[in-house]
Order: structure tokens, then sequence, then C-alpha cells
């Protein structure tokens, strides 16, 4: 399982790293912009999680995360400036940066030994603060707190698949990809159907 962890978290980093950068890059960003937005979404999420578990830092301790995050950072900015890309071009790798890293941060909080809530919403936080940080760079609200289709709450349910999976005997590693299937679906299928969650209205 640990070595299933260590090459879903360095896809998880690429993939949060390539939609800062197309982020970035509709912003107008230089080199250095673009660098800071790609490295802050895609190291994000796992940063605060492993604060909050008071665990090192992943990046600080193994730096292959952080290389990875500046090569595909660069590599992407390289390839695609100066194209014409769709504006909502990073929502599917968000989408898929969403789903690696919520079940990889869930999985890391369980073998930390969190209790079962507190792992599954340390999953949704790894799946999503990287992304609410490309935002703010960006000078744009965040996904995670538009009224829009399902985000955080794709991400948590994912999470509890997890967590409810192995909790019923299912090998870590088969839990680990129906999660990661299930936030994909769920986002994915919110996106597509435009299926979003009741919003506090007052009465006029």
């Amino acid at each position: 399982m640990d070595n299933l962890l260590y090459w879903v978290g360095l896809a998880a980093v690429a993939v949060n790293a390539l939609t800062g950068v197309l982020d970035a890059g509709r912003k107008k960003m230089d080199l250095v912009g673009v660098t800071m937005v790609g490295c802050a979404t895609a190291l994000g999420g796992g940063t605060v999680r492993d604060l909050l578990l008071d665990r090192p830092v992943f990046w600080i301790g193994d730096q292959t995360y952080l290389v990875v995050a500046l090569a595909t950072t660069l590599a992407v900015f390289f390839a695609v400036r100066g194209l014409r890309l769709p504006p909502h071009l990073f929502l599917i790798p968000d989408a898929v940066g969403l789903a690696l890293f919520t079940i990889v941060g869930t999985q890391v909080a369980l073998e930390w030994q969190a209790p079962w809530l507190v792992a599954s919403l340390l999953g949704v936080i790894t799946g999503v603060v990287g992304g609410v940080l490309r935002d703010v760079l960006c000078n744009e609200v965040p996904l995670v707190f538009v009224r829009g289709e399902l985000y955080a709450s794709a991400a948590w349910f994912g999470a509890l698949v997890l967590v409810g999976l192995q909790a019923l005997g299912l090998s870590p590693v088969a839990a680990a990809w129906i999660g990661m299937a299930a936030v994909l679906a769920a986002r994915l299928l919110a996106m597509a159907y435009r299926i979003t969650l009741p919003t506090y209205s007052e009465r006029e």
C-alpha cells in the first residue's frame, strides 16, 4: 500500500501542478508567478494535512515531490504558452487531482492513527486546499466556495467510501482505487449534470 500511495501522490502533485499552470496562464502571469501558483497548487493540500497531523511535511521529507511539482510546472508552461486554450480546460485535470489527493490524504491520516471521521476530513483538506490556493493566487473565488457542482462533497464521499470499504475488510489497495473512482465519478457527473447542494437563501 505504501508503494501505491507514493506513486499516486506523485501523480497527484503533477496533475495539480498542471491545473495551476493552466489557471495562472489565463491570468497572463510570467514564469515566476506561474511557478508559484503551480507549486502551491501541487503541494498546498498535503502540507496542511501534515501540519495538522504533526508529521513531517511530505515534500520536505522527500524532495522528489518538489522536483515533480517544479518539473511539471515548467514543462506545461513552455508547452502551452502562446496557445489559446479553452477557459475551463483545467476542470478535468482538477477533478483527477481532487480524486488522487483525497484518497492519498485519507489513507495517510488513517495510517497515522487518525479516527475515521478525522481521516476523511483530512482527505478532503488534502484534495481541496491546493485548488483554494490556486484560485486565491489567481484572484478568483475558490471553486470549493462557489455555488456550483459538487466539489468538496464529492471528495468527502470518496473518502468515506475508502474508510467504509476498509472497515468492511477490503484490502487498502482495492479500497483506494474504488475511493478514487468514487471521487472522480461524483465530480464529473456533477459537472455534466450540474448537480449541486442546497443553498441557504433568505425570504424577501
